[in-house]
């Protein structure tokens, strides 16, 4: 998990610097590389499961395999973005503002990349034997 928040903190940081953007350099630290740890953790404990992976995904082809668990990640992820920047300044004493606007953007971004990431080299080490 160390290494799913530290890249795309380091490489997003990297970018924010580069280009001048403080939006960017926050994001970086929270909403990107917090999003890409906590679903790298989620879908390697669900890939897992105990111990004892799932049989269809041994089973089924490497991309299959990764485009199913990526569009369920991107698909909760990007719901959960929309819900927290429509409902969070409609219910709560948060005002709208910028950063709550890039969550759209920056969890299913940062959920494909890690999903993509974890079952791809998951896949690649294990065996259906």
């Amino acid at each position: 998990m160390l290494t799913a928040y530290a890249a795309p903190a380091v490489t997003a940081g990297a970018a924010a610097v580069a280009t001048g953007q403080r939006d960017l350099a926050v994001a970086a630290c929270t909403s990107i590389a917090g999003t890409s740890a906590a679903v790298a953790y989620l879908v390697g404990a669900w890939l897992r499961h105990g111990g004892r992976p799932r049989p269809w995904t041994l089973t089924a082809p490497r991309g299959v395999l990764t485009a199913v668990l990526v569009i369920t990640a991107v698909g909760a992820a990007a719901l959960l973005g929309w819900f927290t920047a429509t409902w969070l300044p409609a219910h709560t004493p948060v005002p709208a503002a910028p950063w709550l606007e890039r969550l759209r953007v920056d969890l299913p971004v940062s959920a494909a990349l890690a999903t993509t990431v974890v079952t791809l080299r998951w896949r690649g080490t294990t065996t259906t034997a």
